[in-house]
């Protein structure tokens, strides 16, 4: 029987109140979220901050606040941070989160590596900001979480070990079926396999009507599974019902037990990955990556 890795991915920068009036954006209702999918089972999570009008923001000290209220209720849960180009460019905003210490310290964060379209907008990464973002993250002892649209940046992760910014184990999100990037379907779902270093951990996920296609196809073989309200708000095809993450969460339980697997647990992955225990101390275990 297979452990599956669930990635929980609560709000993201794109939903608005206006869209779905289930999309987590306050630190309330983002810690209460992470209680609730945490009842039911991740394996991490993967969060965004919003400003108090509901925008993304990449304040510390918001996300300060979500950290802290996740590890008084699930001090071993692996939380990763949003360093996100959709919004911000600038290297120096978007690190902010990295300069986080002590039990606020997240365990991952995010590191999307290229540019890329949207249907409406574009993500911009430039050479310099991936790199950047990467030493700072090696600097901090805090593991990138990969984000791979396309070949493209599967050719990237190669290019930051040849520059030794980044080490092994690795984690990688392959998020499909954006307008201008890789679908979610099985022949680019393996060339971008293919592509990828040797003892990496990978979980694949979808943007809108294809996130459940995606999620379906990795538990099916045996991947880990992004998921969330970040990435599809709608729970049918159709879109006539709204999703909630619990929904979103408890239909991904249930092909869970459909195909004979099981949830790998926090305290799990934390050791795979090379990560620190938890309970106090995040980031990367030193003594594993030495």
């Amino acid at each position: 029987m297979s452990k599956i890795i669930i990635n929980f991915t609560p709000t993201g920068m794109i939903p608005m109140k206006s869209d779905t009036p289930f999309v987590p954006v306050s630190v309330h209702e983002i810690v209460e979220e992470v209680r609730e999918a945490v009842g039911l089972g991740i394996t991490m999570v993967h969060l965004h901050a919003r400003d108090e009008q509901g925008l993304p923001s990449s304040d510390k000290t918001i996300y300060a606040k979500i950290i802290e209220g996740i590890r008084c209720f699930a001090p071993e849960l692996i939380i990763g941070v949003s360093t996100s180009g959709r919004i911000q460019n600038d290297l120096l905003t978007r690190s902010e989160v990295l300069t986080l210490e002590g039990p606020l310290k997240p365990d991952m964060a995010s590191l999307t590596l290229s540019s890329l379209n949207f249907n409406k907008t574009a993500s911009i990464s430039t050479p310099d900001t991936i790199l950047g973002l990467a030493s700072l993250m090696k600097e901090k002892g805090i593991k990138p979480e990969m984000e791979v649209f396309d070949l493209g940046m599967a050719n990237m992760i190669k290019y930051l070990i040849k520059k030794d910014l980044i080490s092994s184990p690795y984690y990688v999100n392959l998020i499909l079926g954006n307008i201008a990037t890789a679908q979610a379907d099985l022949l680019p779902i393996g060339v971008l396999l293919n592509d990828l270093p040797d003892e990496s951990y990978v979980s694949l996920g979808a943007v809108g009507n294809d996130q459940l296609k995606a999620n379906a196809l990795a538990i099916a073989t045996g991947l880990g599974v992004r998921v969330g309200l970040e990435d599809n708000y709608w729970y049918d095809r159709e879109r006539t019902v709204l999703a909630t993450n619990m929904s979103l969460l408890e239909r991904i339980h249930t092909l869970l037990i459909a195909n004979q697997h099981e949830l790998m647990p926090s305290k799990e992955l934390r050791v795979k990955l090379g990560l620190l225990p938890g309970h106090g101390h995040y980031g990367i275990d030193p003594h594993r990556h030495a």
